[in-house]
Formats: structure tokens, C-alpha cells, sequence
């Protein structure tokens, strides 16, 4: 409740004050500290940033890579930067409002020493199986794991990742069974569900879209708020009776190194916005990939972070996960 509330009482704090820097910013060379590996989404995302940053501020723009111990490594490196705004964050929404709760302590104050600039685009999430599970809804896959949960098995990429809390969750509010099975990161889980080594996971419909296409998975139901448009016989959570295990969609959102000066947020936000609005760069990059765009403001991102806190600290109560770096 005290994340939450910081969040907002920051953001109205830091618009209070004077625009004066923004109106300069950037005056030396920016940082875009991604603290997952080269070569993923978020990686491709932030480059497309910083190549379209550079030019239209008139100082270079980098993407550094820092991975490592739950993204600890390059959030701690922002968090600590100097608050002047020229260090960025690029991260998922794991690092902001799961980790916190994940983890008995973390080497940075979420709340305080981050300021959120824009959720850029979001990730929608389906609940999949192989084919060879006879439910076709998750009604059905409720079921039949009542029944006999001794053959099912899901995929994760981790304690506390989207598919364990909601499995976990899922295995506490209906009395199944279905077992864990990690693998090391979301496209070998994926190809474990689609091979039959597994049975189910939850995964975005990026990833979920070519082995539905090739009749090795199935939804059985969309995670968040809204039907997807290309899937809209497939019901939510929500509409399954099991919001309450929803651990939301999955997103991409910049943040700033906390204190940095006011009108900063607002400024980045919006140009990263006018760089999107080209529809060439926004279907090269959002909607090629399926995902929704969203480029909001700092305070509307500071809500859905308030939300999506609440959320996920009474999921991981739910289902007692603890992180692992």
C-alpha cells in the first residue's frame, strides 16, 4: 500500500516543480540501461528508441545491456545514477511490480529512486496447451485437472514469472495439482508445451501466434481486462470466474532515475510518442510483433503501476512464491 501510494504522491510532487531543465534536456550523451541480454524484444524495442531519440535531440542515445539477478543489476544501476534524467530504464513489468514482493529486500527503493516516464505497449497473455489436452476452454481444463491432475504439467521461466503465479494460483483456488516444470526462459517453455514435454503455459501472442498457426497449441484463455480482437471466441479469466488468479498483461515501460528534475517525464514521454505516431516505425516495431501500443503519460503509467501492484502482491500472498536471482 505504501509502494503504491509513493508512486502517485511522487509524480504530483515532481510536476509541481519547475520546467526549466526540460527544456534543455538532454544536454550530454543518454544511457537506455536494459537489464535483459542483447537480442530479445525489449532489446529490439530499445534500440528503435535510442535510433530515433538521437537525431531528434541532437545528442547520442545508447542501449546498454546489463542482465543479471532478476534484472537487479541494471534497475540498481538507474536507481543510482545521477538524477539528472540521462539514465534510463527499459524494463517489463516483473522489475517494477513483482519484484517487490518476490524478494525480501532489494538493493534499490522501487518507489523512490525510479520515476516512471511511459508504459510504451503492452504484451497480451493467453493461457495455451498442447493439443493433445482434450479441454478446449479453461472451464474445461478446471475440470478435468479436478479430476485427474496427475498428467498435466505447465511450463514456467521461474518462481514468481507470469505462468507460476497464475498456475500456483490456480492449483490454490480450484484444488488441482498441475505440476511445475521450469525452463530457462519463455521461448523454451513454449517449445516445451508445443512438443508435448509439457502441457500448458501461459505466453504472449507473439510467441503463441506460429505454433497455434502450425497446430501444436491451443488458447484456452486470454489474461487481462479485453477479448483479443483476432481471437474473440476465447473468453477471459475474468469471464471464467478467475479474475482474482490474473496476473495482468505483460508490459514494456521507460523510467527515470529518481529526483531527476521536473518536466523531464512529460518531455520523454511525449517525444517517444511522436516517434511511434509514424505509422512505418510503430508497425515495424508494435504491431509486426503483436503488441498493443500505449505510450502514455508519466501519471497515467503511475497508476496502472499502482493497480498492477495491488495486483500482484496479493497474488504472490496467494500463492507464497519467493524470487531467485
Amino acid at each position: 500500500m505504501i509502494l503504491r501510494k509513493l508512486w502517485l504522491s511522487t509524480f504530483v510532487v515532481l510536476a509541481s516543480s519547475s520546467l526549466t531543465a526540460a527544456q534543455t534536456y538532454p544536454t550530454k550523451l543518454v544511457r537506455i540501461i536494459v537489464p535483459y541480454a542483447p537480442g530479445g524484444g525489449i532489446d529490439a524495442f530499445a534500440r528503435a528508441i535510442a535510433e530515433g531519440l538521437s537525431p531528434k535531440w541532437g545528442q547520442s542515445v545508447i542501449v546498454e545491456n546489463k542482465p543479471g539477478a532478476s534484472t537487479f543489476l541494471g534497475t540498481t544501476q538507474v536507481a543510482k545514477a545521477p538524477p539528472d534524467g540521462h539514465t534510463l530504464l527499459l524494463t517489463s513489468e516483473s522489475t517494477i511490480t513483482s519484484n517487490p514482493f518476490l524478494f525480501a529486500s532489494l538493493p534499490y527503493d522501487v518507489s523512490r529512486e525510479l520515476t516512471p516516464i511511459s508504459q510504451l505497449v503492452s504484451l497480451p497473455q493467453m493461457v495455451v496447451t498442447n493439443t493433445s489436452v482434450p479441454a478446449a476452454s479453461i472451464k474445461e481444463l478446471v475440470e478435468q485437472a479436478r479430476k485427474d491432475s496427475s498428467k498435466l504439467n505447465y511450463a514456467s521461466y521461474g518462481a514468481g514469472s507470469l505462468p507460476h503465479l497464475f498456475f500456483e494460483g490456480l492449483n490454490k483456488t480450484t484444488g488441482a495439482t498441475i505440476a511445475q516444470a521450469p525452463y530457462k526462459g519463455i521461448i523454451p517453455a513454449v517449445a516445451a508445451t508445443a512438443g508435448g514435454e509439457v502441457q500448458l503455459t501461459l505466453v504472449g501472442t507473439a510467441l503463441a501466434q506460429p505454433q497455434m498457426q502450425a497446430g501444436r497449441i491451443k488458447p484456452l484463455a486470454v489474461v487481462g481486462d479485453k477479448r483479443l480482437p483476432e481471437l474473440p471466441q476465447v473468453m477471459t479469466l475474468a469471464e471464467a470466474g478467475l479474475g482474482e488468479i490474473d496476473p495482468g498483461v505483460s508490459w514494456f515501460g521507460l523510467f527515470m532515475t529518481g529526483g531527476s528534475p521536473a518536466g523531464l517525464p512529460e518531455k520523454i514521454a511525449k517525444d517517444v510518442a511522436d516517434l511511434f505516431a509514424d505509422p512505418a516505425v510503430r508497425d515495424k516495431y508494435v504491431t509486426a510483433r503483436a503488441m498493443t501500443p500505449i505510450f502514455s503519460t508519466p501519471q497515467a503509467f503511475s497508476t496502472l503501476i499502482a493497480a498492477d501492484m495491488q495486483r500482484m502482491e496479493r497474488l504472490i500472498k496467494l500463492t507464497g512464491a519467493k524470487g531467485e536471482q
